[in-house]
Formats: structure tokens, sequence, C-alpha cells
């Protein structure tokens, strides 16, 4: 009998090189226990990173991997998922590298629902550059590149996630990795695109949204009794809090993936066909 996955299973003999106290460590935490719980194998996963403190964890989660270019994980994750939808795939950003400069890749593959997994931590600055103002810094944000304060209105990832077509919209907080795991399990056990945003401190850079001020503002969307995650407006409704912050699943419904309308992996991976054993006469659109 096959001893059952641990989360120790998914490390690697690297030490992450976080600050002390920074939410990567519980985010990292979250996903090995989720894959851990779910009983996937490293050899079944690949996780795309973009780059940021985010993008460090490439070296911290044995499965396989790609460290991308900036804002370039998700047409990776993409990729790897056609040529071999088998495979469990994940890709992890930060909040610069999601809404950033990744922000067109994450519309289009958000419309396209293909069955991968995208968590975004979002820290609200560019850490990894020493604490610029990123595309989710509240207004009044000051940073060495909005010395007077940020000037322009936050991006709203729930809301854009749900408006570009993903099938799967939460967000978790990693100021409880409880709640955070589960999320993350829900959103891979997900067939279609998955978007979580996940709530992060930066302890060296970013002192307005520390963990205590989510701790004091987080409430989580399945203690309201009548809350459907399948009703978009609610979802929309619910993005748009800001007073209180609600956790959890904003969105989930059932909808065809993209790998899904491909005759030609029907009954078989991409990787595992001998190249010009699929003719276009065959092919079912």
């Amino acid at each position: 009998m096959e001893e059952k996955l641990k989360p120790e299973n998914y490390n690697t003999t690297r030490q992450p090189t976080w600050c002390p106290g920074c939410g990567d460590f519980v985010i990292w935490q979250a996903v090995k226990m989720a894959l851990a719980e779910l009983e996937i194998p490293s050899h079944k996963i690949i996780i795309t990173y973009g780059i940021g403190c985010a993008g460090n964890m490439v070296n911290n989660i044995k499965a396989y991997a790609f460290h991308s270019l900036h804002g370039r994980s998700l047409p990776i994750a993409l990729g790897a998922k056609l040529a071999n939808h088998g495979l469990t795939v994940l890709a992890i950003t930060g909040d610069g590298d999601a809404y950033g400069e990744g922000t067109n890749h994450l519309i289009h593959t958000a419309r396209s629902n293909i069955n991968i997994t995208h968590i975004v931590c979002n820290n609200h600055s560019y850490s990894l550059t020493t604490g610029q103002s990123s595309p989710t810094s509240e207004k009044g944000y000051e940073t060495k590149t909005t010395p007077w304060g940020e000037v322009k209105k936050p991006l709203n990832p729930i809301s854009l996630a749900i408006s570009s077509g993903a099938s799967f919209v939460a967000r978790g907080f990693a100021g409880d990795l409880e709640h955070l795991k589960e999320t993350i399990k829900k959103a891979i056990k997900h067939k279609g695109f998955s978007h979580v945003d996940v709530l992060q401190q930066c302890v060296t850079f970013n002192k307005v949204q520390t963990l205590d001020y989510f701790r004091k503002r987080v409430y989580k969307l399945e203690e309201e009794k009548d809350y459907d995650a399948k009703d978009k407006i609610k979802a929309f409704e619910k993005a748009e809090e800001t007073k209180k912050i609600p956790i959890g699943v904003f969105y989930d419904i059932t909808c065809p993936t993209y790998e899904s309308t491909f005759s030609q992996i029907e009954k078989e991976t991409l990787v595992s066909k001998k190249v010009g054993e699929v003719k276009f006469k065959d092919l079912k659109y």
C-alpha cells in the first residue's frame, strides 16, 4: 500500500529566500497541502511562474516548472495543458505580474476557459524591485514611484476575472492557511479556468495592508447562507465591497473547457502522438 502524499513530499533542496513574515510562505504551504490532499504526485504537475517574489517559488516546489518572462506565465501554462492535458497545470504569479504586464494574457486565458489554476500572490506592490506601486495599490499609496501618493484607482482582480470569462473566481488570504488551502483545492478540482487572488502582506514595503489590516476586514463568503456562486450579478456586487473584504469562492459555473473542443486530443495527449499522425481531414470542430 502506497503511503499518502504529504506537503513535505513537494519540498526541494532549496530554502525560500523571502523576507521573514512574507505571505508567500503561507501560499507556498497552502499549495503543497492542497496538492497532497488531492493526491497529485509531482510528476503529474507542472507549475509556470512569473517574475517577482512569488516567481521565486519555482525553486521550492518539486514539480515540473517553467520560470517565464514577466507577465507571460499564463500562455506557457495554456500551451502545457494543450500539449499534455493529463497534467495538473498551475500558474503562480504576483499582482504586478498578473495585473500589470500580464493583463492581456489573463483576459484571453480566462475567456478560453482552459483547465488550469491561476494563483496570484497579491501584496499590492512590486516588492522584488523595492516596493513600487502596482495595479492593485490603493489611491494615496506612497512609494518611490508615487512619492505624493498613487493617483489611479486600483484594478479589481475579481471583477476583471469574472468579466473576462473565468468559470471559477475566488479570493484567498495568507492570514488563514486552512481556508486558503481549501480554496486552492476547489480551484484545482474545478474543470475550467480557475483564478484565485490571494491577499497577502509585504512586511518590508507595504506598511498599510498588513496582516492586522486584513484580519479586521475579511469575512468568508461561505458563511453567508443565501450567497449563490452561480449568480454573476451577486459575484460582481461582492467583488466591489471594500469596507469589508469577502474571501472564498465568488463565482463557480460549469462550461466546456478549451481543450475539450479539440478532437485530436480526445483519446490521448498531444505529446503521446507521433509527428504527422493527426490529419486535417480527421479534425472535428
